[in-house]
C-alpha cells in the first residue's frame, strides 16, 4: 500500500526526532538501531520514517484504517497532535498497547520536541505489498 501524504505544507525541518528500532535489520536493511532525524509541522512520524528509509509498516497507507504503524511515543508527546477517537479505536487493536502508544501515521509534529519513538520488533504486516 502506498503511503498517502498529509494534504498540508510541512514546515521546515527544525524539530529532532529520534526513531529507535527494535528490529533495525527488518526495518532498514541496516544495523542501525537509532536514527536521529529532523522533522517539519504537520509532518506525521510516518512519513518522516518513510522518507529516511525507515519502513515501519502501514497496512492501510496511513488513513487510520489499520494499527500495523503503532509505535511508543517516548518522549515529546506535548511536540505531537493530540489522538483522536478514531486513532484511540484503531490503537486499542494493536498487540503490546501502552499508555504511549500512538499510530505513527496519526501523530503530526506540532511543537519544538525532541521527539523519541521506539518502533517495536513485532509489529509487522504478513503481507506486504510492493510498489511497481
Amino acid at each position: 500500500m502506498h503511503l498517502k501524504r498529509s494534504d498540508h505544507e510541512h514546515g521546515p525541518p527544525i524539530v529532532p526526532v529520534t526513531f529507535i528500532l527494535e528490529d533495525p535489520e527488518g526495518l532498514t536493511g541496516t544495523a542501525q538501531a537509532e536514527w536521529k532525524l529532523m522533522g517539519g509541522e504537520h509532518e506525521s512520524l510516518l512519513e518522516l520514517a518513510m522518507d529516511h528509509g525507515i519502513n515501519v509498516e502501514h497496512a492501510c497507507g496511513g488513513v487510520c484504517a489499520c494499527s500495523t504503524c503503532h509505535v511508543y511515543v517516548e518522549q515529546g508527546m506535548d511536540s505531537l497532535s493530540e489522538a483522536t477517537e478514531a486513532e484511540e479505536d484503531r490503537v486499542e487493536e494493536a498487540p503490546g498497547i501502552k499508555r504511549t502508544s500512538r499510530l505513527s501515521c496519526q501523530c503530526e509534529i506540532t511543537g519544538a520536541g525532541p521527539i523519541v519513538v521506539r518502533v517495536p520488533a513485532w509489529n509487522r504486516n504478513a503481507v506486504k505489498e510492493i510498489p511497481h
